[in-house]
């Protein structure tokens, strides 16, 4: 029997550590320091916002781990012996394996300011930042007129930014957001939808500063931050300072050894480092050619589920590449859903065309991408609407025409029965747009539905 042990509790090593024992009926062993049990990580937010408590967060009941011979090991792996396999712990007696999974995930980045490590200056992505948060807030029992934070600056412009500043708004908390960049999110989203999304946030409330860049944290007297100083000099008084500048693989412990990394753990098609037996999954892997149409390090749920799964089969003798398929995503900002299918890039690529609707309202938007040439499609950001996988994964397979898929855009259609529906104002502004004169085709719930779609 061999040992398997994994570094990492988060959703690329538990759904590795559960594919492996359906499988077989090796040792297994599952080793995090951050919390005993497994948790959804994106859940955490609510519980801060007092919609759910931690233990609903967590998928599993405690006993499952025991049911099923998972061994779970609450402490740190200060140091991999790759040699001689074996992991040198923190706290408890070093542990020998036979195959190794890494899936250590992601830190919050920091860039060296000054102050970057005063209290009352954090990130928000483990279970130790929502308690840090809670005891830097003083916790949601303590009247807002007896709270002593009354201001938070983040700093850095992306999901888990949003994310922090919703969360503290339930705490009456003002909120400065400053974003180095001239739009929100600028590395991913085009123009119109950051400024989309930066219009929405202003209305929540937001003092969004875009071209505004931190310089240092300021501490007061007892050592705790109190300013953020900008580049341009002007002191943000404070009490609170998110760091939301995206994160990076947690590789730190492995950087001096014969493991082969860059900005995250090297690996092939198949999850595999240089090492032999040993393997990188989730958010600390990163491959040294990428999928076709996906990104070297892609730091999101179901990718990490789709690694572990992938890992699971070959270290279970059916050696399995990693093909993630099309690139989607989804996330909210505040009220407004997310949905991205296909490749919709920052700034348009070279032989692309694209186009952009927003409603009257200024609450829904949509952004298609299509080859200039051929009318291939490419991709879609969808703000508002909420759209079907299925759908659009399916149409990027076929390869089809932007032209097929605005005629045939109401099958992808996701929102409840009654909402309003979009579609025929969208076909109608691209016809004006590309002076073009597309007819909308009839809405078939057989091709929704269908197995064999041929549309």
């Amino acid at each position: 029997m061999r040992t398997i042990a994994i570094i990492g509790n988060g959703i690329s090593g538990v759904t590795a550590a559960r594919n492996i024992r359906k499988k077989s009926a090796d040792r297994i062993l599952i080793i995090s320091e951050e919390t005993p049990h497994f948790f959804s990580r994106t859940a955490l937010m609510y519980v801060y916002m007092g919609h759910m408590k931690f233990e609903h967060t967590k998928p599993y009941e405690d006993n499952f781990w025991r049911k099923n011979n998972l061994e779970l090991i609450n402490d740190r792996v200060n140091e991999v012996d790759f040699d001689s396999r074996t992991l040198r712990m923190k706290s408890s007696a070093n542990l020998s394996y036979d195959a190794l999974i890494l899936a250590t995930g992601s830190s919050p980045n920091k860039f060296g300011w000054p102050g970057q490590d005063l209290p009352g200056v954090q990130g928000l992505y483990s279970f130790q930042d929502l308690q840090t948060l809670e005891e830097n807030t003083h916790g949601p029992l303590v009247k807002a007129s007896e709270r002593t934070v009354k201001t938070a600056v983040i700093v850095g412009g992306g999901l888990i930014g949003v994310e922090l500043a919703e969360m503290l708004l339930t705490r009456n908390i003002k909120i400065i957001f400053l974003v180095r960049e001239d739009r929100f999110w600028g590395n991913v989203l085009p123009k119109e939808e950051g400024e989309f999304v930066a219009r929405h946030m202003v209305d929540h409330h937001i003092d969004l500063r875009l071209n505004s860049e931190m310089e240092s944290i300021e501490a007061d007297s007892s050592g705790k931050a109190c300013a953020v100083i900008t580049k341009d000099g002007e002191r943000i008084e404070c009490e609170i300072v998110g760091l939301t500048a995206g994160v990076s693989p947690n590789i730190k412990f492995l950087k001096d050894t014969k493991l082969e990394t860059a900005r995250g753990i090297l690996v092939n098609a198949f999850l595999e480092t240089n090492i032999p037996n040993v393997y990188a999954i989730g958010d600390c892997a990163q491959f040294h050619v990428a999928p076709e149409g996906r990104r070297p390090i892609e730091q999101v749920w179901y990718t990490g589920r789709m690694m572990g799964e992938t890992v699971a089969s070959t270290i279970t003798n059916k050696r399995t590449e990693y093909r993630p398929g099309n690139w989607f995503n989804s996330a909210k900002f505040f009220d407004i859903e997310y949905q991205t299918y296909g490749m919709v890039s920052a700034r348009l690529e070279e032989g692309m065309e694209d186009f952009y609707w927003e409603d009257s309202t200024g609450t829904k938007c949509i952004k298609i991408v299509f080859e200039k040439e051929t009318r291939k499609f490419i991709g879609i950001n969808a703000f508002g609407i909420r759209m079907r996988h299925e759908r659009f994964d399916f149409w990027l397979n076929k390869k089809c025409t932007v032209d097929h898929v605005l005629t045939h855009l109401p099958d992808a259609n996701f929102d409840p029965e009654f909402s309003k529906s979009c579609e025929s104002a969208i076909l109608v502004e691209f016809n004006a747009q590309f002076n073009t004169d597309l007819v909308p085709k009839k809405k078939s719930w057989k091709r929704i539905f269908s197995k064999t779609n041929h549309e």
